[in-house]
């Protein structure tokens, strides 16, 4: 005869959450966030002007560059010259290189047509960057009051 086993205990269904797979999950999310994140976003910093900030005047001097794209996107210095030289931004990155090693307070202004397309600009201030310079400033004019838009 077969011994007699009691009989068997109801099982209870497990109520936890096994949560291991949802960290895994989130841990392969946050390395893959962290090495696209600085992939996603190039920029330039730009201080912006302040509505409320003053007109400061600029007086040209030996330690100020003042460099302007025209309309069409020719970049000129401005340096002393009643006609400045169109040149490439090669050649504007050159010349503040040199200028800036010889004077190292140098200062450069970017002087931009309203219509010149805005990468203009933007590669400009990038050269700039690369030949040294860290600060850059923004010539703008101010707006006519008697006229609103």
């Amino acid at each position: 005869m077969e011994p007699m086993q009691p009989p068997a205990a109801k099982r209870r269904p497990i109520a936890e959450i096994n949560v291991v797979p949802y960290i895994d999950v989130m841990l392969v999310l946050l390395v893959i966030f962290m090495v696209t994140a600085p992939m996603l976003v190039q920029s330039v910093q730009v201080n912006l002007p302040r509505v409320d900030s003053a007109p400061v005047e600029i007086e040209p001097d030996d330690n100020t560059i003042i460099v302007s794209v025209n309309q069409q996107g020719v970049y000129f210095i401005e340096r002393d010259d009643d006609q400045p030289a169109a040149m490439t931004l090669i050649q504007v990155q050159d010349y503040i290189t040199k200028v800036k090693a010889e004077v190292p307070t140098t200062r450069v202004m970017i002087r931009g047509d309203e219509r010149v397309a805005y990468g203009k600009v933007v590669r400009l201030m990038g050269g700039l960057q690369v030949a040294g310079i860290a600060d850059v400033g923004l010539i703008t004019e101010s707006p006519d009051p008697e006229v609103t838009e």
